[in-house]
């Protein structure tokens, strides 16, 4: 939970911060964004306590 929290927290402050008035570039940054989170999840899944 508290993965997904700091992954929605991410995107909002970047949206906010950098994106605020570039709509394809935030999609592209948000989409980025949660395939960077994506990836570590999968890579550290059993340090997390996965399968």
């Amino acid at each position: 939970m508290l993965y997904v929290l700091t992954l929605v927290a991410t995107v909002v402050g970047v949206d906010l911060l950098f994106f605020k008035h570039h709509v394809w570039a935030r999609l592209l940054g948000n989409v980025g964004i949660v395939l960077v989170f994506a990836a570590f999840y999968l890579r550290f899944q059993a340090a997390l306590g996965g399968k």
